[in-house]
């Protein structure tokens, strides 16, 4: 040591590292050093320190640029910390998806396997899959106000799961075929404009129609058949309300033409999918679609309550398995 500073082979010693670990430290711009007058570096005691610090960092995974940022005090370790395990858990999140999705190929048989391949070649980048489905809702949701809509797309076009099994990945690339349906796509976008200009009182419709999900709810689960309910009342009352016209068996068959596409067997698979990739015993999708099954029914001479949905189980896909 010479002047109270410390050379490159004791700051080694101190630290642990090697010196070719410290040369290149300090060529990266992490750690200072001053030239002897015979032109070896020399280091200030605090470089000890600072060296531990850059060497835990490092041995937990930081990047340069993160250990940087902690040592000119741009963020705080605690900070630094949580952004890099923020960014691990979407790495992980990532390796888990692949991982699975390589399992749902390796399981199918050969006969399927071709078309399972290009099945969840099409959902590799989860982001990508997620936006695709939020893209086929946005004609629904577009001005809706900011609570209500990111409550309704996490029922409706919710994230790929964080640790999902083979069968989910499936389901979740089936989920984006179905969303990306250009023909369904169409659709849903023309019965938004439809009604657009001729429904008033937003946000009060949107609360009756919740109103109405949770009424749906209880005979859903109990498997009970579509047909006149409470919740098909509230639902055609606040339709009728925000059209500012009367409710009549007229005004109940138009309404049932004007979401016909939300009764289209796309849609019912749709549901479906989403039951096998959040657990769900019944979605929003089956409590609405009951309703319109129960509008169904409401409107057809000498029609039993229950109709092909008390037959196959299912009506189509919307009760809940």
């Amino acid at each position: 040591m010479t002047q109270n500073t410390l050379g490159i082979g004791d700051l080694a010693r101190l630290t642990g590292l090697s010196v070719r670990t410290i040369r290149f430290y300090c060529d990266a711009g992490l750690l200072d050093s001053r030239r002897s007058p015979g032109g070896h570096r020399r280091f200030e005691p605090g470089a000890v320190e600072r060296l531990t610090l850059v060497r835990r960092l490092r041995g937990l995974g930081f990047g340069l640029t993160a250990i940087e940022a902690v040592l000119a005090g741009e963020r705080s370790v605690a900070e630094a910390v949580a952004a890099e395990r923020a960014a691990l858990d979407v790495e992980l999140a990532t390796l888990a998806w692949r991982h699975a999705s390589l399992r749902a190929v390796e399981e199918a048989g050969p006969a399927a396997r071709a078309a399972r391949l290009d099945l969840v070649a099409a959902v590799t980048d989860r982001g990508a899959a997620h936006d695709a489905l939020v893209g086929f809702w946005k004609w629904q949701i577009g001005t809706w106000p900011d609570q209500e809509r990111c409550a309704f797309l996490s029922m409706t076009a919710p994230e790929p799961p964080a640790d999902p099994t083979p069968t989910q990945v499936v389901a979740y690339a089936e989920l984006v075929s179905v969303a990306t349906d250009r023909s369904l796509l169409r659709l849903r976008q023309a019965q938004t404009l439809a009604d657009a200009g001729r429904i008033h009182a937003g946000r009060d419709l949107m609360a009756a129609t919740v109103e109405a999900w949770l009424q749906a709810e209880a005979p859903v689960l109990a498997g009970e058949p579509p047909g006149p309910s409470l919740a098909l009342d509230t639902f055609v009352a606040a339709q009728a309300g925000a059209r500012r016209v009367q409710d009549s068996q007229a005004f109940r068959r138009d309404l049932l033409g004007r979401v016909a596409m939300d009764r289209d067997p796309r849609m019912r698979r749709y549901w479906r999918l989403l039951r096998e990739i959040t657990g769900e015993r019944a979605t929003l999708g089956d409590l609405h679609t009951w309703i319109l099954d129960g509008l169904e029914v409401s409107v057809t001479p000498g029609r039993e309550s229950g109709g092909s949905w008390a037959r196959n189980g299912s009506g189509g896909g919307c009760a809940p398995a």
